[in-house]
């Protein structure tokens, strides 16, 4: 009954809008203090921080943060979407494909939606607006490729349910490369579906001497070297995901200085972001720890697991019930604090039922990538809304069918596994 109301106290404050990772230790010590007493939650709140984030993993979360950042200082992102454009932009439609693509050659540079969001809204809206997309159609598609940053590596959400599963962190980056390219075609085919029923909304753009698209391979090599310093040294197994996590931010740090936007002001900025983002991730996960004790005490893991393998169904229906509980958890909180306040629950009912764990972590974050573009808190319609001065609303309705498209995507993942298992079990 304790563990009960703890959860219920939490989903209030969460609603009364406390921070996340406030929200989870300021209820778990409550509920701590009414199950075990004063002095041993007060025991559990002196040892539980430094615990739970002195692990050599957890490096990678601030390093890929921090390369995300210069990333975003450097300009690659710019430079990445023009290149893009310049190679497909003269197709109909081809300026929103080029968004599709640059959103994925992004998040192979950076872990980071929002981020990702923010740098394609400053670039690819503006150029579709003057070329005569529609402003929902093109708003749309900017969002739903922010949200490629989640999944493609370096993912910092993989990572940190690779570290709350204890799972082989590597496998995880590995195993959502083809996801991440096959949503990326999803992008793709519904940008070509919605203009089958009206070409209106994005029209051809001028084209482009063969000239200029050599000289645009230039712009993407800069990626491509990030590229090859994070997911390239994982796959070949020369680093390990902490230290190719290094190795990304010292390359995008370099890549910042030879293109010669680093300066005091810019650098000072990117270091201070990302301490920010870090902080916030580290509270959630000391908070999740903290209101974990609850759960354990109150025996609901357990007794969860008991009953998902109690239930007279196929494990896949388990599973689809599953994947719509994150659906529906995406729209009201926020991606990371679902992460790592139901992983601890779910996976040892999952496995129990003869699932994959690193399947399943590739699963999560395909569904957290939806509750990025779901109202009411989706986050890069948040991002997206700012950068266009549209109404949340419209945005909204524009990147409906992505969320369509998404939720096929994740039906192909729990139909095939190996889409996703294939490549890590190359690795091995």
């Amino acid at each position: 009954m304790t563990s009960l109301l703890v959860v219920i106290g939490l989903l209030v404050l969460l609603l009364l809008g406390v921070p996340v990772g406030f929200a989870l230790a300021f209820t778990g010590l409550v509920g701590l203090m009414t199950i075990v007493g004063f002095e041993s939650a007060l025991s559990v709140l002196s040892t539980t921080p430094l615990s739970t984030t002195n692990g050599f993993e957890l490096i990678a979360v601030p390093l890929f943060i921090l390369m995300a950042e210069f990333v975003i200082v450097s300009g690659i992102a710019d430079r990445m979407f023009r290149a893009i454009t310049i190679w497909v932009g003269r197709l109909p439609g081809g300026l929103a494909v080029a968004t599709a693509l640059a959103g994925a050659g992004f998040g192979a540079i950076s872990g980071s939606s929002t981020a990702a969001a923010a740098a394609l809204s400053s670039t690819s809206i503006p150029a579709m607006r003057r070329a005569g997309y529609e402003v929902k159609f093109a708003s749309g598609v900017v969002a739903v490729s922010g949200t490629l940053a989640m999944l493609i590596p370096p993912s910092i959400a993989l990572v940190l349910y690779g570290i709350i599963v204890e799972v082989n962190i590597a496998s995880l980056l590995i195993g959502g490369v083809i996801p991440g390219i096959i949503v990326t075609l999803a992008i793709i085919v519904t940008i070509y579906v919605l203009m089958a029923r009206d070409p209106s909304i994005a029209p051809a753009a001028r084209p482009w001497p063969m000239r200029d698209k050599i000289r645009a391979l230039r712009d993407i090599g800069p990626m491509l070297l990030l590229l090859l310093c994070v997911t390239g040294s994982i796959y070949l197994g020369i680093a390990t995901p902490t230290e190719a996590a290094g190795l990304g931010a010292f390359g995008a740090f370099v890549i910042a200085a030879a293109f010669r936007t680093l300066s005091w002001k810019t650098t000072w900025g990117a270091l201070a972001r990302a301490v920010r983002a870090t902080c916030m991730i580290f509270m959630i996960i000391i908070g999740a720890h903290i209101f974990g004790y609850v759960l354990t005490l109150g025996q609901i893991t357990p007794g969860f697991v008991n009953w998902i393998t109690g239930l007279d169904v196929s494990p896949y229906v388990v599973m689809a019930g599953i994947i719509v509980f994150y659906l529906i958890m995406g729209c009201f909180m926020d991606q990371m604090a679902i992460l790592i306040l139901t992983v601890p629950v779910m996976v040892p009912a999952i496995t129990s039922l003869g699932f994959d764990p690193v399947w399943f972590g590739v699963l999560v974050v395909v569904a957290a990538e939806v509750g990025m573009i779901t109202p009411p808190l989706g986050m890069n319609i948040f991002v997206v809304s700012r950068y266009a001065e549209r109404p949340l609303s419209e945005i909204f309705r524009g990147v409906a069918p992505h969320v369509v498209s998404h939720i096929i995507v994740l039906a192909l993942l729990v139909a095939f596994p190996q889409l996703v298992l294939w490549l890590p079990g190359t690795t091995q």
